[in-house]
């Protein structure tokens, strides 16, 4: 579980430039996705999905984005289209490729998503992602583990 500890500079949901680890927010379940580029139309549909249901996600998870934008780009995104999560600069894909040890099939892939329990565990992925049923897919998810 080294992808707990990689550190990476981000901005909080305030826009807040600060340096994040995964394992500092051990003790929620994360919702970590990866997307190719600020501001192009399916990774901000994407985004404005996220920002649009946190209300219902927040009861379970936290939202974290990651790309290899720079801390720059993620703050104007952020600004530009009201994004209330956290956004990880990963310009070297270090978490990226720490995550395709998880499952080599994310090497050739752009946009994936991982659920990471409150011990900090993988407990679920999508490494293909339809951006139009992704956040009903997660809030089943939760729904699914929230009732057991």
């Amino acid at each position: 579980m080294h992808y707990l500890n990689i550190e990476l500079d981000g901005i909080d949901k305030n826009g807040e430039e600060k340096k994040f680890k995964l394992s500092e927010l051990k003790g929620k379940n994360l919702i970590v996705y990866f997307y190719p580029q600020d501001d192009t139309p399916v990774c901000t549909k994407e985004a404005q999905e996220f920002r649009d249901a946190i209300d219902k996600i927040q009861e379970f998870a936290q939202i974290i984005g990651v790309s290899n934008n720079n801390i720059n780009d993620h703050l104007d995104f952020q600004k530009k289209y009201e994004l209330n999560f956290i956004l990880l600069s990963d310009p070297n894909n270090k978490l990226k490729k720490a995550f395709e040890e998880y499952d080599i099939h994310l090497q050739n892939l752009h946009r994936a998503t991982f659920i990471i329990n409150k011990e900090g565990k993988i407990i679920k992925h999508w490494n293909k992602v339809d951006v139009d049923e992704h956040i009903e897919d997660i809030l089943n998810f939760f729904k699914i583990k929230n009732d057991t």
